[in-house]
């Protein structure tokens, strides 16, 4: 049976976020933020081991933090994706869920509903959210040039889970300067994968504000569980 790692990207600075401290160190709730994305993960029966990619300058990682630390992030998430899957011992047909470290509002419920989505697909896939709000195109000098449909359109989620063997050559074909996400580079080999409807409450924490929305969501979720 093909066993199931999660690689966790997290060696970017988080510039966005305006501080000094990279934003996945950032405290949240009593616990740096790294620390709730890796919970759900690290208690999940079905998942074998859970890697961390940082980089090789990286002073922040404590020792007795939850995961195994990869110390081979690079300058781009692909570049670190890719290098944290050449340092794995991994067979070509064992599943790999990379999720953003920044991400730490995962759930059980979707960490399962993923799971078994792709338990027997072909490709893989990801959690995504149908997009909701009216788009816009910029034609130069912040004015709209048009709207654009959102009719199919998707935001991308994490985790995104792909055969390892698949992700390693499609990363290697794309190269690690373009693909923003894993499927990106399956999609470059002519894949498809499929779409597992996520939820808008698995938040990115990008800018500050973002923060303190994973403060609130936290804590819904911990009063569901309870």
């Amino acid at each position: 049976m093909a066993r199931k790692y999660v690689l966790i990207p997290a060696a970017g600075s988080g510039s966005r976020m305006g501080g000094e401290l990279p934003k996945q160190y950032l405290p949240l709730l009593g616990k740096p933020l790294i620390h709730h994305t890796l919970s759900v993960f690290c208690a999940h029966p079905s998942i074998e081991r859970v890697f961390v990619v940082i980089g090789p300058d990286d002073c922040h990682w404590q020792s007795d933090w939850p995961g195994e630390v990869l110390r081979c992030g690079g300058a781009t998430r692909a570049a670190s994706v890719l290098n944290g899957l050449l340092h794995m011992a991994a067979s070509e047909d064992d599943w790999v869920l990379v999720h953003d470290a920044a991400r730490p509002c995962m759930t059980r419920e979707l960490l399962d509903r993923l799971l078994d989505a792709l338990e027997d697909d072909p490709v893989g896939g990801l959690l995504a959210v149908p997009v909701a709000d009216t788009l816009k195109r910029e034609g130069g000098a912040g004015r709209i040039d048009r709207t654009e449909p959102r009719a199919g359109l998707w935001r991308a989620q994490t985790p995104q889970m792909f055969r390892y063997g698949l992700l390693r050559t499609a990363l290697k074909a794309m190269g690690t300067e373009l693909p923003t996400d894993e499927a990106q580079a399956v999609e470059f080999l002519g894949h498809a994968p499929r779409l597992v409807p996520g939820d808008d409450r698995n938040l990115k924490v990008t800018y500050p504000a973002d923060l303190r929305m994973a403060e609130l969501i936290l804590k819904e979720i911990w009063k569901e569980i309870t």
